[in-house]
């Protein structure tokens, strides 16, 4: 493919595939070239550096999460949509998480996602200062819900590619975590329930659990101020 028929679009699609396939210790411009049927020289002629790629890559996919429309919704409907649908997005592309601790991210569709979630929240009756508060702490927990799930994606491949049995190491890790939970009383309790099939797994429907706990916590507290508005 000829460098002239490049552009930064095309490339940023490229490298989100490839990070969805290979995480971010698989993104390189070799490997990208090759995806595009080009050469290494012509992606840098559009874009200089793998930092640079990682964080319009990382931009790009925040237009999956779908904003909800404050005009019709209340702010608690469109609060778990807009948290909901950023835990989706975390899910299809794992990379990201692993991306916040790595890289300097920012772009026009995360700010348009922040800037909607301090809507959604001085919509339910936060200050200025509130809403910053209540939006950081639903991202915060947000980013931590997707962590584990994005750790174990990217414990699986680097397993995989270091040519072991992944399935087999993992299992050896589990029966070694069962037998070191035996000796805590809690966990001893808990082991051979369904809700314990998976030692490291976390029970059913923790997410929504979680962001609803949060979202009860803001409600109580706009109440014991009296500033409570549910729009």
């Amino acid at each position: 493919m000829p460098r002239d028929t490049l552009t930064a679009d095309r490339i940023v699609r490229a490298a989100i595939e490839l990070l969805d396939d290979e995480g971010l210790d698989g993104l390189n411009m070799r490997s990208l070239a090759k995806r595009l049927n080009s050469a290494a020289t012509a992606v840098y002629w559009h874009i200089k550096t793998k930092d640079e790629l990682v964080r319009l890559a990382s931009d790009a996919i925040w237009h999956e999460v779908e904003a909800p429309d404050l005009d019709t919704a209340d702010w608690r409907t469109a609060a778990t949509a807009h948290a909901g649908g950023m835990h989706a997005m975390l899910t299809r592309h794992p990379w990201l998480v692993q991306a916040f601790g790595g890289h300097l991210l920012h772009g026009p569709r995360q700010a348009q996602y922040n800037d909607l979630s301090l809507a959604v929240y001085e919509k339910a009756g936060f200050d200025t200062d509130g809403a910053d508060r209540a939006a950081a702490a639903v991202f915060t927990f947000v980013l931590g819900s997707a962590l584990a799930p994005a750790a174990q994606v990217s414990l699986n491949r680097r397993l995989s590619k270091n040519g072991a049995d992944a399935e087999r190491l993992m299992a050896e890790a589990m029966t070694s975590a069962t037998e070191t939970a035996r000796q805590y009383p809690r966990l001893r309790e808990r082991l051979g329930t369904t809700a314990a099939n998976e030692y490291a797994a976390a029970p059913d429907s923790t997410f929504e659990f979680g962001l609803q706990s949060l979202l009860d916590g803001f409600e109580a507290a706009l109440d014991a101020d009296g500033t409570r508005g549910r729009k």
